[in-house]
C-alpha cells in the first residue's frame, strides 16, 4: 500500500534517516520504535507529505485517505464539542446536494444512448453505494459513539472545544481522525492524555480497525495488545519485526547477542591476522602470505553491534526515614476552587509502606488531592492530615515551570545538593540516561521525557519517607519507565501516584482510588483487578440508548456550584488562612511576570518563535491566575469578615 524506497533525511553532514525503505501493507499493525529523537515523528511526516526526503520517494495509492495524530496539533475554536466532530460528516452533505443536482439532470435529459448520460448514471449509483456505506448508522450516533469512548460525559459535549484543556483537545482530534474512516493510521504517542477506561475502549478500537496502523508509543501493554509487527529505528536504520512490542524485546536481545558472538570471532581473528603481519612483515619468505592477509583486512566486512542500552542501571531511591503509621488521612474532605467543587464528601487514609495510585478522568481530581496533600490547598469541608514525621518529595506535571530553563542539567542538582552527595551526583544524572555532554546540556533544549527524567533525579536529593508522582511517566521511553519502576518498587517508603500508565502501575501499587463523577472511591488489589471490575460497567456506558438522560448529573453539578458559591471556605486556622493567602500572592505575581514576558515575544516574534506554543502557554497561565485570584479573592473576604 505504502513504500518507503531508500529515503534519506540529512541535517548537514548528519543523516537522521540513512536509505531506509519498508513496506506498509493493507491491515498491518505496526509499532514504530526508537529512542527520543532517532527519528519516528519524522518518519510520519514523511509518510503523510508534510515533510520530504533529502533523497528516495514514499509511494501511495492516489485517493488514500490518511488519518494522521501529531504530539503537537493546532485545535479549532468557536465550536461545540458536537458541533466540531461533526465536520467530519461535512462530505456527506457534498455529496448529497451531487446526488440532487445528478437528479435533477437526468430528469431533463431524454439523450439516454450517450457517454454522458451514461457517466451520470455511473456517478449517480458510486454516491448512492457511498452514502449508504457512510450512513448506515446514523453520523451523530457514530460521533456520540467515539466521544463517549474517549471519555466525554453527555453534558460536556455542548461545551465550547476552548473550554477543554490541550488533552481533550488532542480527544476531539482524535475522534475526528477515527470517524473519517481513513485507509492508514499513523498516531504518535496517542495514549499521551487519554486515561485508562479510554485506553481500553481505544485498544479495542483498534483491534477492530480494518485499516493499516503505525503507531508510536511508550505504553508496552498497549503496543503488545493492538500491534503485530514491530519497526525499530536505530542510528537511522530500520530493524523490522513481524511480532509484537514484548516478543521483539526478546527476538532484538538474540540478534545483539548473535552480532556480540560474530563480533568477537571476527576481532579475534583480525587481531591473529595483524599479528602475523606484524610478526613476518619484512620477511622476505613470508612477504607474500603478508601482502594476501593484508588485502584480505581491506577487503573485509567489518561486523559492527548495533547501539544498544541494554547496560544493567541499579537505581535506588535514598533510604526512607520511618514515619508514623498513618501518612496521609482525610476525613469527609470537600476539595475544589470558589468556581467549581471537583469532588465530595471523600474519605482517603494512606499508611506507611503503601502504593497507591490515584486513577480517573483527567479534570475528576487527582492533581487537586496531590495539591491537599501538598497542603498547597485546603479542603473546603472536612478534615485532612498528614502523619508523624512525614517527609515527601514531590514531582509535578509541570516540570517545565519548576526547572530553570537557564540552567544546566548538571547545574539543576548541584544547585540544591548538600553535603556528601554532591560527590554522587554524575552517578544520579548516569542512571537516569543523562551521560557523557548530556549534562552540560541547557534545561531549555530538553526534550519532554529530559526534563520528567531530571525532575525525578532531584528527589534523589532528600532523603524523603513519602514520594508523591503526578504523571512522572508523561514522555518518558520504555527504557526510562522500566528503570523508574524498579527503583520505586524496592523503595521502602510509602509512594502515591497519579498515572492512567497500565503497564508503569501494573506490578508496582496494590491500592488504587477511583476519581469518578464528583466522588473518590476506595479499590483494592491491583490495576488489572480494577480493570477486570470496571470492564463491564464501561461497556454499558458507553452502549447508552438515551443521551438525554444523561443530562441529570449536569444539573446536579450545576446546583452543587449554586450551592457552594453561597459556602464561605473558611479555614479552622487563621495562621493557614494567612499562608494560603501569601503563597496565591506569588503564584499570582509569577504568573503576571510571565505572561508579561510573553506578551512581549509575541508583540515581536523571532523565526524560532513557535506563536501557538506561546499563545497556549499564556492562556495556561492566564487560566491558571484567574482560579488563582478568584480564591484569593474568597479567602481575603473571609479575613474582611
Amino acid at each position: 500500500m505504502i513504500s518507503v524506497n531508500n529515503v534519506t533525511v540529512s541535517f548537514g553532514s548528519f543523516n537522521l534517516l540513512d536509505c531506509i525503505s519498508f513496506h506498509i501493507s493493507e491491515q498491518d499493525k505496526i509499532g514504530l520504535v526508537g529512542k527520543n529523537g532517532a527519528g519516528k515523528s519524522t518518519l510520519m511526516k514523511l509518510i503523510t507529505g508534510e515533510q520530504s526526503p533529502t533523497s528516495g520517494s514514499i509511494e501511495k495509492p492516489s485517493g488514500i485517505n490518511i488519518g494522521y495524530l501529531p504530539q503537537i496539533m493546532e485545535h479549532h475554536k468557536g465550536r461545540s464539542v458536537i458541533e466540531e466532530v461533526m465536520t467530519v460528516f461535512d462530505h456527506l452533505h457534498a455529496m448529497e446536494e451531487e446526488l440532487a443536482d445528478i437528479t435533477e439532470k437526468l430528469g431533463e435529459r431524454t439523450d439516454y444512448e450517450s457517454a454522458s448520460y451514461a457517466a451520470l448514471i455511473t456517478r449517480l449509483n458510486e454516491l448512492n453505494d457511498r452514502l449508504a456505506l457512510e450512513t448506515g448508522e446514523s453520523p451523530l450516533v457514530q460521533a456520540q459513539k467515539v466521544l463517549y469512548g474517549l471519555g466525554f460525559k453527555d453534558e460536556e459535549l455542548d461545551r465550547n472545544t476552548e473550554t477543554f484543556s490541550q488533552g481533550w483537545n488532542m480527544r476531539i482530534e482524535l475522534a475526528k481522525i477515527l470517524l473519517s474512516k481513513p485507509d492508514v493510521l499513523l498516531l504518535d504517542e496517542p495514549t499521551n492524555h487519554l486515561d485508562i477506561e479510554s485506553i481500553e475502549w481505544f485498544e479495542d478500537y483498534l483491534k477492530a480497525f480494518h485499516g493499516s496502523l503505525m503507531m508510536v508509543s511508550h505504553d508496552r501493554k498497549f503496543l503488545d495488545n493492538v500491534t503485530t509487527r514491530t519497526v525499530e529505528i536505530l542510528l537511522g536504520h530500520i530493524h523490522d519485526y513481524k511480532v509484537p512490542y514484548s516478543q521483539y524485546v526478546t527476538l532484538r536481545a538474540e540478534r545483539i547477542a548473535q552480532q556480540t558472538a560474530a563480533y568477537e570471532n571476527q576481532q579475534r581473528m583480525i587481531e591473529k591476522t595483524e599479528d602475523f603481519i606484524n610478526r613476518f612483515r619484512y620477511k622476505p619468505t613470508k612477504s607474500n602470505q603478508v601482502q594476501s592477509r593484508i588485502k584480505a583486512l581491506e577487503k573485509l566486512d567489518r561486523i559492527e553491534i548495533d547501539e544498544t542500552e541494554n547496560a544493567s542501571i541499579n537505581l535506588k531511591f535514598p533510604p526512607a526515614q520511618r514515619s508514623g503509621d498513618v501518612v496521609f488521612k482525610a476525613t469527609g474532605i470537600t476539595v475544589g476552587y470558589p468556581q467549581k467543587v471537583v469532588f465530595r464528601n471523600a474519605d482517603i487514609e494512606i499508611k506507611r509502606g503503601e502504593k497507591v495510585a490515584f486513577i480517573g478522568r483527567n479534570g475528576e481530581g487527582k492533581t487537586t488531592l496531590m495539591r491537599v496533600i501538598m497542603k498547597e490547598l485546603y479542603p473546603l469541608e472536612g478534615e485532612a492530615k498528614t502523619g508523624h514525621n512525614v517527609n515527601i518529595g514531590y514531582y509535578a506535571q509541570n516540570q517545565e515551570d519548576i526547572l530553570d530553563p537557564s540552567e544546566t542539567v548538571f547545574g539543576t542538582l548541584d544547585r540544591i545538593a548538600v553535603g556528601d552527595i554532591r560527590t554522587r551526583l554524575r552517578d544520579i544524572l548516569g542512571a537516569f540516561l543523562f551521560k557523557g555532554e548530556d549534562i552540560d546540556k541547557r534545561v531549555s533544549v530538553l526534550s519532554g521525557g529530559e526534563r520528567a527524567r531530571l525532575g525525578m533525579a532531584k528527589l534523589m536529593l532528600s532523603p524523603y519517607n513519602v514520594l508523591a508522582l503526578d504523571e512522572p511517566t508523561n514522555h518518558m521511553d520504555i527504557r526510562s519507565k522500566d528503570i523508574l519502576k524498579e527503583a520505586l518498587r524496592s523503595f521502602d517508603g510509602t509512594l502515591i501516584v497519579v498515572s492512567h500508565d497500565r503497564d508503569f502501575l501494573d506490578g508496582l501499587v496494590d491500592k488504587l482510588y477511583e476519581f469518578r463523577d464528583g466522588k473518590v472511591t476506595e479499590h483494592l488489589g491491583t490495576v488489572a483487578d480494577f480493570l477486570r471490575r470496571r470492564k463491564l460497567e464501561s461497556l454499558q456506558e458507553l452502549e447508552r440508548k438515551a443521551p438525554q438522560q444523561e443530562k441529570a448529573p449536569a444539573r446536579e453539578a450545576s446546583e452543587g456550584v449554586k450551592e457552594f458559591r453561597k459556602m464561605k471556605a473558611v479555614s479552622k486556622e487563621e495562621r493557614k488562612l494567612r499562608n494560603r493567602i501569601d503563597y496565591l500572592e506569588k503564584q499570582i505575581s509569577a504568573h503576571e511576570e510571565k505572561m508579561a514576558e510573553i506578551e512581549k515575544i509575541l508583540a515581536n516574534p523571532g523565526n524560532n518563535d513557535d506563536i501557538l506554543d506561546l499563545t497556549r502557554d499564556y492562556l495556561e497561565h492566564k487560566r491558571t491566575m484567574d482560579e488563582q485570584t478568584l480564591e484569593w479573592t474568597s479567602l481575603m473576604e473571609q479575613v474582611d469578615n
